[in-house]
């Protein structure tokens, strides 16, 4: 495709250009590169290393038939990705590994490698600060990046640019990302989801009706399940629905906050920076199931999500340098109810097992007797580690917690 420049007058101030870069399938790819020849193939990485996973350090040289299959898999360990091959089964991540065995029982499975994932996710954002300094970390394979004042960043509304730092991605670490430009992030998100895997999608102002109106609510970031039931109750489906309605109606029916940010999100208004540092209060993970699970029936299946989600909470701290002194969970029930309960310990921690003990503390403290729609487990009250370990927690059990909870 040409390329055309356009000129702007000193006096006019460029468009406002955000992008969102989202890393294609980034825990299985990064493992496609360890093991090229499962390209093609149903990939899904879960778990840990297991017996017998020694062979895999054999990597290129290993034949097909040795890889690990997900019908040998017996535990209840999760799905932490899934590659692309592998979805139209209908696996997905937070789904137990046994449950998706018996959608894909074929599909080769990988142990969840954090440390290499971690070292991919600094190469490729070296290498978008390195193009666009303006850059707001959001996780291990996402970012959002400031095009205004790059160059390139406004030529064909920021495309050039776009080609510009995918094509650098893939030269430095070989793998791919997609990437959505838009007037903000708000936008830039949806737009980042339009085109993958690779794929590059520009939203501009004349966009909204054509292209975001006509997509369900749940695509804006930030209405999750609930929001989304609330609005289906009043006939609002879509994000064009959403727009029609008046903004004292959405604030008289969903708070003065949460109703006025409705409003300006359906017309595509999101004034937020890219913040290229800023302190977390806390962090966390959760997940929303794809059926309502019992804590009694279902105990297997949520023992695995509710341990995976632990293990991500602390692979997020240990990334970022945090640890933690309150831990918590978040339920959601089948009848949208949420309960939340958090538990403070003496030291601060960023141990997977120590989160895990005090959650389930934590979980023997809500009632369990409805079916339960989402879990999420939270650590907050963060310090930051300095390069001596300060505030490292000593291994092994949590302050004042003698024994594993058996919730689930």
């Amino acid at each position: 495709m040409r390329d055309v420049t356009v000129a702007i007058p000193p006096s006019a101030a460029p468009e406002r250009r955000i992008a969102h870069l989202d890393m294609d399938a980034f825990y299985a790819s990064v493992e496609l590169l360890r093991y090229p020849q499962l390209k093609g193939l149903p990939v899904v990485i879960g778990g840990g290393r297991r017996r017998g996973d020694a062979v895999l350090e054999a990597r290129e040289r290993l034949p097909l038939a040795a890889f690990p299959r997900l019908k040998d898999y017996v535990g209840r360990g999760v799905i932490t990705t899934a590659a692309y091959p592998a979805r139209p089964f209908g696996v997905g991540s937070a789904m137990g590994l046994m449950k998706a065995a018996r959608l894909c029982p074929d599909a080769i499975l990988l142990p969840v490698d954090f440390d290499e994932y971690r070292k991919y996710s600094r190469m490729f954002k070296a290498v978008v600060t390195s193009i666009a300094p303006v850059m707001e970390d959001r996780g291990v394979d996402e970012v959002y990046i400031d095009f205004t004042h790059v160059p390139g960043g406004q030529r064909e509304g920021g495309r050039v640019l776009a080609r510009l730092i995918q094509k650098s991605i893939a030269d430095a670490t070989g793998l791919t990302c997609s990437i959505g430009v838009a007037p903000n992030k708000l936008l830039a998100k949806m737009a980042s989801e339009f085109d993958k895997p690779a794929g590059i999608s520009i939203v501009g102002a004349g966009d909204l009706e054509p292209r975001i109106w006509p997509l369900a609510c749940r695509k804006i970031n930030g209405i999750g399940p609930k929001a989304e039931a609330r609005l289906a109750g009043h006939g609002i489906h879509t994000i064009g629905d959403l727009a029609a309605c008046p903004r004292a109606w959405l604030l008289q029916h969903f708070g003065r906050a949460y109703g006025a940010w409705l409003h300006e999100a359906a017309w595509g208004r999101d004034e937020r920076p890219v913040v290229t540092e800023s302190e977390p209060v806390s962090m966390s993970r959760e997940t929303t199931f794809e059926r309502d699970l019992h804590a009694v029936h279902d105990r297997q299946e949520l023992g695995a999500i509710f341990t995976h989600l632990c293990e991500c909470v602390a692979a997020d701290l240990a990334r970022k340098g945090y640890q933690g002194k309150t831990i918590g969970i978040k339920l959601r029930y089948d009848d949208f109810r949420t309960a939340t309960r958090d538990q403070t310990i003496a030291q601060p921690t960023a141990d997977a097992a120590t989160i895990r003990r005090t959650a389930g503390l934590c979980l023997k403290r809500v009632p369990l007797e409805r079916r339960l729609r989402l879990l999420g487990v939270r650590v907050g009250s963060l310090v930051k580690v300095d390069a001596q370990g300060a505030g490292t927690a000593a291994a092994g059990r949590a302050p004042g917690v003698d024994v594993e909870p058996q919730l689930f």
